[in-house]
């Protein structure tokens, strides 16, 4: 008897093999996950400041809006691309695209970038605090941002806390398409 609870995921019509539920539950859910820190960067581009302390000054509004604008959409655009390594696109190169397109992509082609992308954004957005406001990063030891209130510092945190989970989610991703891409096929035995 088969449990209830216990069920293979459905198969998505373009993908070789069918893909983890959870995994592409999770591919969906990133671009959505890293939404509210690209909104919070957003105020930053016009030099509100958020309810930040700042004792540095702010570069010009002809630097700040185009940084902080192509940030979050290059943040949002990486992010989306995870979504490929879920779907059909991400073994079967688009038609559209000159040389590879109708190709099909080969399992490290997706797998090398999404693992190492998914340990460098580790590395950046990972921190441990160490007391008295401080914190070890990738970059050393720095001081958490002071705020003017505590209502900015929860929002702050609410916003900006799961990009922590960025590069985590890519390796995960990263590794179950692996292990979908190169499990041997059922009828190639053991």
């Amino acid at each position: 008897m088969k449990l209830k609870i216990l069920h293979t995921p459905p198969s998505v019509g373009d993908t070789e093999r069918p893909v983890p539920r959870w995994a592409m539950r999770l591919a969906y859910a990133l671009p959505l996950l890293l939404l509210p820190s690209c909104l919070w960067r957003l105020p930053f581009a016009v030099h509100f400041e958020m309810g930040q302390v700042q004792d540095l000054g702010l570069p010009p509004y002809g630097v700040s809006i185009p940084y902080v604008l192509g940030l979050s959409v290059l943040s949002e655009a990486i992010a989306f691309l995870t979504i490929g390594l879920v779907r059909g696109w991400g073994e079967v190169a688009p038609t559209w695209i000159p040389v590879i397109g109708g190709r099909r992509v080969r399992p490290m082609a997706a797998v090398v970038p999404a693992v190492l992308g998914g340990l460098i954004l580790t590395l950046l957005f990972t921190s441990v605090p160490i007391g008295d406001g401080r914190r070890l990063t990738l970059y050393g030891i720095a001081d958490s941002a002071g705020y003017t209130s505590d209502a900015w510092q929860a929002l702050a945190t609410v916003c900006l806390t799961p990009i922590a989970a960025w590069g985590p989610v890519t390796v995960a991703l990263g590794i179950a398409y692996y292990r979908r891409r190169t499990a041997p096929s059922p009828g190639q035995g053991s």
